[in-house]
């Protein structure tokens, strides 16, 4: 049996629209995206900076019943 929430990632040189429709094909539906920066540490004269380098999306996705 199908759990009736799933978390779809998007993958990377993946398009949105190619992530839903991978959504699609097992049966779920989106009800949330969710965006987190991915920051990389970087050292500058002795300070640690945090520089955004990408995000990640994450949608939540329900079964369609």
């Amino acid at each position: 049996m199908s759990k009736k929430k799933l978390l779809f990632e998007l993958q990377e040189n993946e398009s949105i629209e190619e992530c839903l429709n991978r959504m699609k094909l097992q049966g779920y539906a989106p009800i949330r995206r969710t965006e987190k920066p991915i920051f990389q540490e970087v050292k500058k004269a002795g300070e640690t900076i945090y520089e955004p380098i990408g995000r990640q999306i994450v949608f939540e996705a329900k079964l369609i019943e």
